[in-house]
């Protein structure tokens, strides 16, 4: 079978190889599963410099969100045990954790629903207790986490403000059901967020971003707000001011959305039949930009890596290099 392998660490565009490999063997527990579309992850890019918290030994197959096939033809969704990931014809995942893929998306859209929006879930609702009626924050609302961060707020009857760099982000956030757009490299986001917000702030704020964005929400959070940190796509990892944040009221929410798989499994199970629901009602959609077929992978998380993409890139192994299934 074809799958892109990584042998060293680097950047994805120089180190992942596609290579003609053989077919993985599922150990005890484990299920072999058709690759019929794989979500690029951030971490996906993390992973091929060496810099996420999971390392798997080399070489190894990137790709951490699949929608695969079963072979009495089920759709599921999964997130591959490395070291055979997503961007591979075949995958291998834990038979335990797989999930029924949604009837209302088609495969790209599907593998699209998992880890974004379980994170935005867990982080949303069972974090930060957003309410409906409050004003909710999304950093990088453009982007795959945070598209899904606006799409679970406007579900949960919030008021949304999404930040985004760039007219072209901007425009998406818009379509995607933003209330407010600041678009960081053109306005000043703390002010802009005060302006929207009567000077009150934001009760939630969804960041998967870091750096310069946390110390904008700490600036702009609301009394008894909660800012939820969900990564550091910004390479930054900040160090909050705690008498700050004793100052202002405000609490702040880590989130490993992987650690409910052990700690607390049913939880992901309850989220995904939520999602579900949502995805029926037309509530929640994955905005899939790009598909691409098996050979554009590593270009693909390239451009997820430089941060250039919006909602999210799918590589699809049926797709032809023309764009045809």
């Amino acid at each position: 079978m074809q799958a892109w392998q990584v042998h060293e660490n680097g950047e994805p565009s120089e180190v992942m190889r596609l290579e003609g490999v053989g077919t993985p063997t599922h150990g005890d527990g484990q299920i072999l599963l058709k690759v019929r579309a794989a979500n690029i992850n951030f971490p996906d890019a993390l992973m091929c410099r060496g810099q996420y918290q999971v390392r798997p030994p080399l070489p190894f197959t990137p790709g951490v969100e699949i929608c695969g096939e079963t072979e009495d033809g089920r759709r599921v969704l999964a997130t591959p045990a490395l070291p055979h990931g997503g961007f591979a014809e075949y995958a291998v995942a834990d038979a335990a954790a797989l999930l029924p893929a949604p009837d209302a998306l088609d495969d790209a859209e599907a593998a699209a629903l998992h880890i974004g929006y379980q994170t935005g879930w867990f982080g949303l609702h069972r974090r930060a207790r957003l309410e409906a009626g409050e004003t909710l924050l999304v950093h990088a609302a453009a982007g795959g986490v945070g598209s899904a961060a606006v799409q679970l707020g406007k579900a949960a009857g919030a008021r949304v403000i999404g930040v985004v760099g760039g007219a072209a982000k901007a425009a998406v956030a818009r379509e995607l059901g933003c209330d407010v757009v600041v678009d960081r490299n053109a306005e000043d986001v703390v002010a802009a967020v005060k302006e929207a917000t009567g000077g009150r702030g934001a009760d939630v704020v969804y960041d998967p971003v870091g750096g310069a964005a946390y110390a904008q929400s700490a600036k702009v959070v609301a009394f008894e707000g909660r800012i939820v940190v969900v990564g550091f796509a910004s390479g930054t990892i900040p160090s909050p001011a705690l008498n700050h944040a004793l100052v202002k009221n405000y609490s702040i929410l880590g989130l490993h959305w992987g650690l409910y798989n052990t700690k607390n499994p049913k939880l992901v199970q309850h989220c995904h039949e939520r999602l579900t629901e949502l995805a029926a009602q037309g509530a929640v959609k994955p905005l899939v930009s790009e598909r691409v077929p098996l050979g554009g992978a590593a270009a693909a998380v390239q451009r997820v890596a430089d941060g250039v993409t919006t909602g999210r890139v799918t590589v699809v192994p049926g797709l032809t290099e023309g764009g045809a299934a």
